[in-house]
């Protein structure tokens, strides 16, 4: 991978001066590099990794296996990108195995879910069956460990 798309990926928030440091390069350059993969659109968005224990959220994310009939002409591709765009999809992956895509929901509520895949997403033609799965609890998010180690308080020892 890219070392600026390295950097930015582990820290989007990293001054320009300290990835030019870390590059051996000036911070023209990495502006002008950061700039030009914004444009040609390898770099599509920025983003924070919210703590949902910190209140970050308190939506319900459920993970679907969906099976589909691929189109004629359109293979897999045009139903996934019709299910992409849903507000309700975080997410949309085209998979190898036992079902087609996996597709990453998030709703306020486990009815707001159950709404979006037996109004929605179930009624889809080509849509042969779903899978649902409910996260439960996160311990990583794209890379970033949310489950912090604590130190025990104890005193300390003297002699």
């Amino acid at each position: 991978m890219d070392p600026l798309l390295s950097l930015l990926r582990n820290n989007a928030r990293t001054p320009l001066e300290d990835l030019a440091k870390e590059l051996n390069s000036s911070v023209e350059a990495v502006r002008t590099r950061i700039a030009e993969l914004e444009a040609n659109g390898l770099i599509l968005g920025y983003q924070a990794v919210l703590d949902p224990q910190q209140g970050g959220s308190r939506a319900v994310t459920a993970c679907i296996e969906v099976k589909i009939t691929p189109e004629r002409g359109g293979g897999f591709d045009r139903l996934a990108t019709r299910i992409a765009k849903f507000d309700e999809v975080q997410s949309c992956y085209l998979m190898s195995g036992g079902y087609d895509l996996l597709v990453v929901v998030e709703g306020d509520t486990l009815q707001q879910v159950a709404s979006f895949i037996s109004e929605k997403l179930s009624t889809i033609k080509g849509v042969i069956s779903t899978a649902t799965r409910f996260r439960l609890k996160a311990y990583k998010e794209n890379g970033v460990a949310l489950i912090r180690e604590e130190r025990p308080n104890r005193l300390a020892v003297t002699p």
